[in-house]
């Protein structure tokens, strides 16, 4: 984890001073805007950013941020994720990856073969976690396509770990989609 510089504290002030004004004015377009650009900032920006748009009363543009951030590469939603936890802010932790698994389930497995092609077995845990929490065991499933023998066990250890009954639902699922467990 690189740490917040001098630079990146002036940005996430001047960004937030900068809402205000855009919402205070009625410009909530490019207010939109600048809330994309934010979204796609390095994750050591988040936390400071959550604090400091809540501090100014834009708790829900905090909101829409995260839902934007959520479209983020799987690496990078999983570093976004990461930063605001060990923040302190655990929920919008929660909340950005519960966001970002909504994408369809193939382009969910492709996601976590590459990063395990890459030996980034935590955010692998940490995307796979929130994504069989999420998603029916049915999507679950069909997300072990690219690389089921990769995949399958990743997806059962994610399972087990929410509990008994999601572990055995997805083991269902798998052997439905044709996939031993």
């Amino acid at each position: 984890r690189e740490p917040m510089d001098p630079a990146d504290r002036r940005e996430v002030v001047g960004t937030v001073e900068t809402l205000v004004r855009l919402r205070g004015e009625g410009r909530t377009g490019e207010a939109h805007v600048l809330l994309v650009e934010a979204a796609y900032w390095p994750a050591v920006r988040f936390p400071l950013l959550a604090a400091e748009m809540q501090r100014a009363g834009l708790g829900a543009d905090w909101a829409t941020l995260l839902w934007e951030a959520a479209s983020l590469p799987p690496e990078r939603l999983v570093a976004a994720a990461d930063a605001l936890t060990v923040a302190g802010r655990a929920d919008d932790g929660e909340q950005i990856l519960r966001q970002g698994v909504a994408r369809p389930a193939h382009e969910i497995g492709q996601a976590v073969t590459g990063l395990v092609g890459e030996g980034r077995y935590r955010e692998v845990r940490a995307l796979l976690d929130a994504y069989v929490r999420v998603r029916t065991p049915e999507e679950a499933a069909r997300s072990a396509e690219p690389a089921p023998k990769t995949l399958v066990p990743l997806l059962l250890e994610a399972a087990r770990g929410v509990s008994d009954e999601r572990h055995w639902d997805l083991v269902h699922a798998l052997r439905v989609a044709g996939h031993t467990a």
